[in-house]
């Protein structure tokens, strides 16, 4: 399963971005879809997940601003960010899991700052 984070950018504070994952290869047998995020000096941290089966959870410091989702072909995964905050600046990273293993994406930077 091959990768790629697109939709980062420099956001006011109080603005939105849609982050995309595209996923190529073979995904069948994909469960679990995610986003985690790093900030800058700090370990990664797990932001959201959505299962094969349609069910999100989200880490409490974005629960009400923060959306993920997934196409009907499995294969593109968002996360739509709404009233962002500068705590929110960190390199941002979807990671499907397949039968037990994960499978990680190059980070997009998302950057919030008036």
């Amino acid at each position: 399963v091959q990768l790629q984070a697109s939709g980062g950018g420099l956001v006011q504070p109080g603005g939105s971005l849609r982050l995309s994952c595209t996923a190529s290869g073979n995904i069948l047998g994909v469960d679990t879809m995610s986003w985690y995020r790093q900030a800058p000096g700090k370990e990664r941290e797990w932001v959201a997940t959505i299962t094969s089966g349609g069910s999100t959870t989200y880490v409490d410091s974005v629960k009400g601003r923060v959306t993920v989702s997934i196409d009907n072909t499995k294969t593109t995964l968002a996360l739509q960010m709404n009233n962002l905050e500068p705590d929110d600046t960190a390199v941002y990273y979807c990671s499907f899991k397949k039968y037990g293993t994960a499978y990680w994406g190059k980070g997009t930077l998302v950057t919030v700052s008036s």
